[in-house]
């Protein structure tokens, strides 16, 4: 039974719960102890960021205003007009400014204006009455004084009638002068309304093509904590509950879906708390989303947010590629689709049959893994029999063997078939068709890898050149004991500089790791994958570690500090000399950035052939104090973006099946010689978070240019599901180092794993929805989290 049929199914099945998607979170969820609805409410004073209540003297009113008092009202008090060109003026020091109040029927439009400069109309009827709504906010304001003022129009939806303006409160973001800015986020907080493009590395006319450039250009309109692209003009960008400027339904979002062209967002609907999920795309395209955090009771301020258990989630995105992106939907169903075991920090790996494996985590959140929450196993999407499991999840001893550090473990799928796996300071090769575990040496000098002592990995590039052998490279982390309490861990304990690169054969293994050293420590870096097959690491920070609130010398509440803002270029191909451990790396002409990227951050690369670069949120919930939450995204250009690039002209194939023969037309820069250099890289862009680029992939091509024309390359798929995954995949071709455009196909004959429904029967029977709430409900709660 195909995998897209199994989702037929359970729509059938469970009708009720396809609906669930299009009831507006403020609308009647009921909360965990709670017996009676409550109405979700937006406004939030994040940290850093100050209020102003309707009846503050520094609000000038002018035209006939009318006060009114309620509990529900921001300090209980409200002021509202019905009159025409009846305006609210209010002058502040700061960077952003955000403007809540009612919504309803009898609502109307108003015209914005900042400084003097109209913004936009802003209309603030809705079908169901709504309080404490955020009606407008701008965030990209420079540093220092500002007035923002507000004039009724007087006109309203469907109605001759006049409609209303109120005002509820203002919440200025302070943000710091220039001079004070120093290593935080500077004074320019990100516009959600208007995007803004600012060169950090304006072009050298002396360099010329040899150039990087750093451009900062849109924002996400929710934090990026995962990061995918979906299709060649959208991104999808997902985070966990909080308040985010991005409205959805009510309520603010927290998943969205970035256009890479315009850099619009549009918000993405979701149900359950996907806070620190993984994620893989499976062999037919749809993208699973996979685990989270319980239910958002008190820790994101006293809102509804209206969201489910995310523990056992998972979450389905079918395959979405137009431009248009108003029909692309999340689904979920947990009565129907889910995990057998609630999972927080896990990793979700596509393998040689298309299906995911989903690796470890924690039984709910927290902070360090223990004993009595890990979850030391391994379970698959669509669910298995296999090695007598039916369906629930396997013992896996490595992740019994790698506590306290192991969560978000590090995980590659091998052209073997088998896995790698890295967790703490060990690695194994995981073979899953026999259950079986082969120890790797230890990573040297006590390095370890994964959160909250977090570094980066990748699956270094594979070519037919060498029967596609697998070298891995791990990079930064920390030698912090994981033993100690967060009292003895500080925020200025150094990050390593440490790169481990192994090649995965019987020679390799016996040779061990070799030892190299980045220019700069980090931890919390991303590593990605060019089809040069170079590797840009970005992000991270020189000192701490992963998490937040949780050690001494916190900054805010971020547990890392100094924040790397220069990337650094990895040269795989260059020779090893273990005299000079930092040679294959360089960061010569790589722009800094100015923006700090830590906890909660990603990057990756996109079918245009820049790397896209977001995120940054090391604290609880949205906030705007020193390494607040960030929602601008910059945009790092490899030198060939400003080269004469080849193109794929005509009709790329939009399949390709293994071993399989196929042919596109490639028009070759003028620059390219009779003898140039041809590669063709497929490449799996993969599933970004907190570090772990796991299904990230990069395989060279069988490919060969007619010599006739020099414009019909013939490319052969990959052997096999071993060496590349059956799945979406990106076409480059690179000619003498520059690559072209990326272009979307699948892998394989494009269908979904196969599933056995036996196993899903018996998950679905021997485990209950929601378990995590359930305990909560029963009083088992203990309160860690």
């Amino acid at each position: 039974m195909a995998f897209r049929s199994f989702f037929v199914v359970c729509v059938l099945v469970a009708s009720s719960a396809c609906n669930a998607t299009n009831n507006s979170a403020w609308n009647g969820h009921i909360t965990p102890g709670s017996t009676t609805p409550s109405t979700f409410t937006p406004y939030y004073v994040p940290p850093g960021a100050k209020s102003y209540d309707s009846s503050s003297p520094l609000i000038h009113y002018s035209g006939k205003w009318t006060d009114s008092f309620s509990a529900a009202y921001v300090q209980k008090s409200l002021r509202w007009t019905s009159h025409t060109n009846a305006s609210v003026s209010f002058t502040f020091t700061g960077t952003g400014i955000e403007w809540f109040g009612n919504s309803g029927r009898s609502h109307g439009i108003s015209d914005v204006y900042v400084d003097g400069h109209f913004v936009q109309s802003v209309d603030a009827w809705s079908a169901v009455r709504n309080k404490q709504q955020r009606t407008f906010w701008k965030f990209n304001l420079p540093y220092g004084k500002h007035t923002l003022k507000i004039i009724h129009t007087g006109k309203r939806q469907g109605s001759n009638r006049n409609g209303i303006l109120d005002v509820d409160a203002f919440v200025v973001t302070k943000g710091v002068a220039p001079q004070e800015a120093g290593s935080s986020q500077p004074a320019a907080q990100p516009d959600l309304l208007h995007s803004q493009s600012l060169s950090t590395s304006a072009p050298d006319p002396s360099v010329g093509q040899s150039k990087w450039t750093l451009v900062q250009k849109g924002t996400t309109g929710v934090h990026a904590m995962q990061l995918a692209i979906v299709s060649s003009t959208h991104a999808i960008i997902v985070d966990k509950v909080e308040h985010n400027p991005l409205t959805i339904s009510g309520h603010p979002a927290w998943a969205a879906l970035y256009d890479l062209n315009t850099h619009a967002v549009t918000p993405l609907a979701m149900q359950s708390n996907s806070f620190c999920a993984g994620g893989t795309f499976l062999g037919n395209g749809t993208l699973i989303n996979v685990g989270g955090n319980p239910v958002v009771d008190g820790y994101t301020s006293s809102a509804d947010f209206g969201d489910l258990d995310g523990l056992q989630a998972v979450r389905l995105f079918e395959p979405c590629d137009s431009d248009s992106v108003d029909g692309c939907v999340m689904y979920e169903n947990h009565a129907r689709i889910r995990m057998a075991s609630p999972r927080w920090y896990n990793t979700v790996l596509r393998i040689s049959d298309g299906s995911a494996m989903i690796i470890g985590g924690s039984k709910k959140g927290g902070w360090i893994n223990n004993a009595t929450v890990n979850n030391p196993t391994i379970e698959y999407f669509p669910p298995k029999s296999i090695h007598g499991s039916n369906g629930l999840p396997i013992d896996l001893q490595f992740l019994v063997d790698t506590l306290a550090s192991n969560l978000f473990p590090i995980a590659f799928s091998l052209p073997d078939g088998t896995v790698f796996m890295a967790a703490n300071r060990d690695a194994i090769i995981y073979n899953w068709q026999t259950n079986t575990e082969r120890k790797l040496p230890q990573i040297p000098n006590g390095v370890r890898v994964t959160y909250p002592m977090t570094g980066t990995a990748l699956l270094l590039p594979l070519s037919p050149d060498n029967n596609y052998m697998p070298e891995v490279l791990l990079c930064g982390g920390s030698t912090i004991d994981d033993t100690k309490p967060g009292y003895e861990i500080s925020s200025q304990d150094p990050a390593s500089a440490q790169c481990s690169r192994m090649v995965l054969n019987d020679d390799g293994i016996a040779a061990g790791w070799q030892v190299e050293q980045m220019p700069q420590a980090r931890t919390m870096p991303d590593a990605v994958l060019l089809p040069t097959g170079q590797i840009l690491i970005v992000n991270g920070a020189g000192s701490g570690i992963s998490g937040y609130g949780n050690v001494v010398n916190q900054v805010g509440a971020s547990n890392a500090d100094n924040p790397v803002l220069t990337p650094v270029l990895y040269n795989p191909y260059a020779p090893y000399d273990p005299n000079e451990p930092s040679g294959r790396f360089s960061a010569e002409s790589l722009p800094s950035s100015q923006i700090p990227r830590l906890y909660h951050s990603v990057a990756t690369l996109t079918p245009n052939g820049d790397i896209m670069v977001a995120g940054s949120n090391p604290n609880l919930d949205r906030s705007e104090v020193k390494y607040g939450t960030e929602y601008r995204v910059e945009w790092f250009g490899p030198p060939y973006m400003t080269m004469e690039r080849p193109t794929l002209t005509g009709d790329v194939p939009k399949m390709i099946g293994f071993g399989e023969s196929v042919q596109i037309n490639v028009n070759l820069p003028s620059t390219a010689s009779s003898n140039a250099d041809i590669k063709v890289a497929l490449m799996d862009l993969g599933y970004v978070t907190h570090a772990i680029h796991a299904n990230s992939r990069l395989v060279y091509l069988v490919a060969s240019l007619s010599t006739s024309d020099r414009k019909t390359l013939t490319i052969t798929g990959p052997p096999d599901g071993n060496v590349y995954p059956p799945g979406p995949g990106w076409i480059y071709t690179v000619i003498d180092g520059v690559p072209s455009k990326g272009v979307k196909v699948m892998v394989g004959d494009g269908k979904g794993p196969v599933v056995d429904n036996t196993a899903l029967e018996n998950l679905l029977a021997q485990t209950a929805v929601d378990q995590h709430e359930a305990s909560k409900n029963d009083g088992n709660e203990d309160g860690s989290e």
